[in-house]
C-alpha cells in the first residue's frame, strides 16, 4: 500500500493538472516547468501506482479508469493540504485580490452580472469577476478543482456533489418590441401562431424544452428566423416584428434600454427554478461564502 512518504506530493499536483488540462504543455506553462520535466513526473507517477494514467490520443492525454478513480480523491487531498497551509488568512472582501469565476450561461450573463460588477467594484474593488459558460465545460469538475467557485442557473440536471440555494422562480414570457402591431394587448393563441417568431435554438438545459414545447404548438417548424443565444435577441426583436418567447428576468433586463415590452404567452409552459451552486468542498470557504451571500442578498425572492 502507498503511503504519504512513498509519494511526492508535487507529483500530485502535477497529475490534477494533466487531468483537467489533457496536454502537457499546457501543464508545464502553468506550472512554470518545462514539458520534460512534466513527462519526467508523469512516468514517476506511472511507476508509483503501477498504471498508465494517461493515454496519449488525438483528443490528448486521455485518463485511464484509474486515473478516474484517483482524480477525486486526490484533488480533495490536494485542497485540504491548500487550506491548512493559509488557516491564518482571513477573506476581506475590501482588501481582498481574490479572482472569482462564475459558470452561468448567456442570459445568466444579462441579468447577473452587470449587479455583480457593480456590487463588487463598492465592496471589494480589488477583486477580479469572470465568468465561463456552463455548457462549455463540465460544472462539476471545475468546482470540485476550485477552477469555478459558483455556478448560477436553472440547472436541473446538476450533480449531488454540489450543494445548492435557490434564488427565484420565474416564467417564460412573449417579448416583442412597443411599436408591434400585438404590443399592448393580450395575445391570443390564435395571433400567437399567426405571427412571426424568432426562435433562440439553444442547446443548454433547460431551455432546450422551452423549444419542445413550441415546436408542438406549431411555432418552431415554421419560423423563419434562429439564433443559437439569448444574447442577440434584444437587438433583433426591437428592430422587426419578429416575437421571441424567453424568460422573464431576460425581459426585464432588456424592456426598458430596447424599448420592448413582454406579455404572457398564450402557452403553458414550465416555470424556471435559479439557483446557486457551489461544491460542498468549499461550502466553508470564506471568500465562497462571502461571493453566494452577495448573490443571494441582490438576487433571491
Amino acid at each position: 500500500m502507498l503511503e504519504p512518504k512513498d509519494i511526492d506530493l508535487n507529483l500530485l499536483v502535477v497529475f490534477q493538472e494533466v487531468f483537467h488540462e489533457r496536454q502537457i504543455s499546457s501543464v508545464a506553462k502553468k506550472l512554470g516547468l518545462s514539458q520534460p520535466a512534466v513527462s519526467n513526473a508523469l512516468a514517476r507517477l506511472r511507476k508509483s501506482f503501477d498504471d498508465e494514467l494517461f493515454v496519449r490520443t488525438a483528443q490528448g492525454m486521455q485518463p485511464t479508469p484509474l486515473a478516474q478513480q484517483l482524480a477525486e480523491p486526490i484533488s480533495s487531498a490536494l485542497g485540504n493540504i491548500t487550506r491548512a497551509l493559509n488557516q491564518h488568512e482571513v477573506f476581506d472582501a475590501s482588501t481582498s485580490k481574490r479572482h472569482f469565476v462564475i459558470a452561468m450561461t448567456d442570459v445568466g450573463e444579462v441579468y447577473f452580472m452587470p449587479r455583480l460588477i457593480e456590487q463588487c467594484c463598492r465592496l471589494a474593488p480589488q477583486s477580479q469577476l469572470s465568468t465561463v459558460r456552463a455548457s462549455s465545460i463540465d460544472i462539476k469538475a471545475e468546482m470540485e478543482t476550485g477552477r469555478v467557485d459558483l455556478a448560477i442557473g436553472a440547472f436541473d440536471d446538476i450533480s449531488g456533489a454540489l450543494y445548492q440555494r435557490r434564488l427565484f422562480r420565474q416564467n417564460y414570457v412573449c417579448m416583442l418590441r412597443q411599436g408591434h402591431p400585438l404590443a399592448g394587448v393580450a395575445i391570443s393563441a390564435k395571433d400567437f401562431l399567426a405571427a412571426q417568431h424568432l426562435i433562440v435554438a439553444s442547446m443548454e438545459s433547460p431551455y432546450d424544452k422551452i423549444n419542445q414545447s413550441l415546436e408542438k404548438a406549431g411555432i418552431r417548424a415554421s419560423a423563419h428566423f434562429t439564433v443559437p443565444h439569448f444574447v442577440a435577441v434584444p437587438y433583433i426583436v426591437s428592430t422587426t416584428d419578429l416575437l421571441v418567447t424567453v424568460p422573464q428576468k431576460l425581459a426585464e433586463s432588456a424592456a426598458a434600454p430596447f424599448k420592448l415590452q413582454y406579455v404572457k404567452p398564450p402557452l403553458r409552459l414550465p416555470a424556471l427554478q435559479t439557483n446557486v451552486f457551489w461544491h460542498r468542498r468549499f461550502n466553508q470557504d470564506e471568500g465562497n461564502q462571502w461571493l453566494r451571500n452577495l448573490i443571494a442578498e441582490q438576487f433571491s425572492e
